[in-house]
């Protein structure tokens, strides 16, 4: 039990500093993700980073080691359902893995903080800042690049526009252009519709496909009496 006899009992200062450093690695990991305007800013970093030097300090004085290894197994789960409380399905894109992963690491800080490892709990707020500024110059350049069908899993997709009455024969037609050059269609979707035009999408099965081989379907299509335009484009597959 805890010493009552004196004001400010070891253990105490010892979570009061275990506390102090979590919340200024938590701020420091939150100011850039504030900065960049993410959706788990400064202040959910600071109380994710708090809370988990709680439990893990807690663990410590109910139990020891023991009680600090089974609540850090808590943890590394539990922050899972708040992380997944952050990512967005908009469409085709996903948006906020990278904050999940920032509020699982600074978990992890947390963590290392309430078990007394300050020193631990630095460094790893070093990488996790260097992971999210210094990498992003090489994100940048290798998003921006072309993408390479014989490097990456690419998916292709045919657009055809056409008048709203012949929406079914272009249909067929797309299948049966595609059939013929051994491409199969994963689905056939309206992106727009409209009283004068409507397009329609043949995704491809995602597969490794030959530019001119698609240019000879879209021509082929455009020579079609339904379809007014035709076109393909290519996108990575999440």
């Amino acid at each position: 039990m805890t010493d009552l006899s004196q004001p400010f009992p070891v253990p105490f200062l010892t979570t009061v500093g275990d506390f102090a450093v979590a919340f200024v690695l938590g701020t420091l990991i939150g100011a850039e993700r504030q900065w960049r305007q993410r959706s788990a800013g400064l202040r959910t970093t600071v109380l994710v980073a708090l809370g988990a030097a709680a439990f893990a300090d807690l663990g410590v004085r109910l139990a020891g080691p023991a009680g600090s290894t089974r609540v850090v197994a808590y943890i590394v789960s539990g922050i899972g359902f708040l992380g997944a409380g952050v990512i967005l399905k908009e469409g085709a894109n996903i948006r906020g893995i990278n904050t999940a992963g920032t509020l699982w690491c600074s978990a992890a800080v947390g963590a290392f903080c309430g078990c007394g490892y300050s020193a631990e709990a630095t460094l790893l707020t070093v990488f996790i800042l260097a992971g999210n500024t210094l990498l992003r110059p090489l994100v940048n350049y290798i998003n921006r690049r072309p993408i390479d069908a014989r490097a990456t899993e690419a998916q292709y997709a045919i657009h055809a526009l056409c008048d709203p009455a012949d929406v079914s024969d272009v249909r067929d037609l797309l299948f049966s252009e595609l059939e013929a050059a051994h491409y199969p269609i994963r689905e056939i979707a309206t992106l727009s519709d409209s009283e004068e035009l409507v397009e329609l999408a043949a995704t491809l099965v995602p597969t490794n496909a030959k530019p001119d081989e698609l240019d000879a379907v879209v021509a082929a299509l455009e020579k079609a009496g339904p379809i007014k335009t035709a076109t393909w484009t290519v996108s990575t597959t999440a």
